[in-house]
């Protein structure tokens, strides 16, 4: 099964070799008929710290790495 890659922007950088990615999704809703955006944040391991808050990012999923910890941010060269 191949890995599902995100896009989404930095909120957080707090943590050592994490960051905390904000990934929006648009979809229609079925009774009201609009657009609906949805966002959740997922934690990534970030192993060069290079990102900062406001970068935007893309994501891949990857084994557990820690207990919140399921994806890896793509090294900007990569997202090409």
């Amino acid at each position: 099964m191949p890995k599902r890659i995100l896009q989404g922007v930095v909120v957080s950088d707090k943590q050592e070799k994490t960051v905390v990615v904000k990934v929006e999704r648009r979809f229609t809703h079925p009774l009201l008929k609009r657009t609906v955006r949805r966002s959740k944040n997922y934690h990534a391991h970030d192993e060069t710290k290079e990102f900062k808050v406001g970068d935007t990012v893309s994501i891949q999923e990857a084994k557990p790495i820690s207990k919140l910890k399921r994806w890896i941010v793509l090294p900007a060269a990569e997202k090409a």
